[in-house]
């Protein structure tokens, strides 16, 4: 029997497999992804308020970077959150409803995190290349647009993909997908009806909205770099690069990651390893960003300090 969307498919539910079925790795499994959790909040939180209490911090640079530090806590309180608990519980399932709203903000956070990133590549080109001119193009408005901008694409792809997922029907009331959380891709396999439209939307908007920022991206650093060679001193060439070394970094993790989950989803099979890889840039990627931001600039250094002694 099917269970076509409506009325039906309000007693469906998805069975999440995680990452094992080991019961004794379930304990560490827990106690790793906590850790990982909490770090990531923390070290995200602390980047939002250390940019918010500056006034030091008050640029472009930083206000996209806080941006992006609020995209990486609710990406990754998206999926993790309910992993936990279902480790805790010792459940696996979850919700037709709650499967849905899990893929409608996986997508909204992750096409949010590729146009940050964008956006902010673009600000180290004006930097770096008009730099007599960065505050008149780089003016809060404009600043405050490209942000605007990034957050209603990504609400309506994350829309587009979660209704286009409600116009399917499912074989059983309860269906299987072996990830840690409902992963797009997972549930349109699993459909009974067309999937069709649903796959040509993906190869559409991974082209437009996952291809066009990286080239973006690509295309301002290769002016960058450019600009960079031009400059005469080896100190100039040098505080030129620093500026753009933590964002580059974030850029290779995050791009770095997600295609190589794509590219091995696509070469092998095997869901287990494609789930595991998705932890990169799922939860490892989201924790790491404000330590290489803080590691290796300066003025997040002091703004720490600064948020820490007034803590005290």
């Amino acid at each position: 029997m099917h269970l076509e969307p409506g009325n039906g498919t309000q007693h469906l539910e998805f069975l999440l497999l995680g990452l094992t079925e080991d019961p004794e790795l379930l304990p560490l499994l827990f106690g790793l992804f906590l850790s990982m959790y909490l770090v990531t909040l923390l070290g995200n939180l602390l980047i939002i308020l250390a940019t918010i209490s500056d006034s030091h911090l008050h640029t472009p640079m930083y206000f996209f970077l806080s941006n992006l530090s609020f995209v990486d806590i609710c990406f990754t309180s998206n999926t993790v959150p309910k992993m936990l608990a279902n480790i805790q519980t010792q459940s696996k399932a979850i919700t037709y409803a709650g499967c849905i709203t899990q893929i409608h903000f996986f997508v909204l956070f992750a096409g949010l995190d590729g146009f940050l990133l964008t956006v902010m590549a673009y600000d180290r080109y004006v930097a770096i290349c008009h730099p007599l001119h960065y505050m008149v193009i780089m003016n809060h408005r404009r600043c405050g647009l490209l942000v605007l901008v990034s957050w209603f694409v990504s609400v309506l792809h994350g829309l587009l993909h979660s209704s286009m997922i409600l116009r399917l029907s499912f074989c059983t009331d309860l269906e299987i997908i072996p990830h840690f959380f409902c992963e797009l891709n997972q549930v349109i396999q699993r459909a009974c009806s067309d999937t069709f439209l649903n796959e040509l939307l993906i190869y559409i908007a991974s082209f437009l909205l996952a291809l066009g920022p990286l080239i973006g991206i690509l295309s301002s650093y290769f002016k960058i770099v450019s600009s960079i060679r031009a400059i005469s001193s080896a100190q100039g060439k040098y505080k030129a690069f620093s500026t753009c070394a933590s964002h580059l970094s974030v850029v290779s993790l995050f791009y770095g990651t997600s295609l190589g989950v794509y590219l091995s989803s696509a070469v092998t099979q095997n869901s287990h390893s494609t789930a595991t890889a998705s932890v990169m840039y799922t939860v490892v990627t989201p924790m790491l960003n404000p330590f290489i931001y803080s590691l290796r600039n300066k003025d997040i250094k002091s703004a720490l300090r600064r948020l820490c002694d007034t803590g005290r």
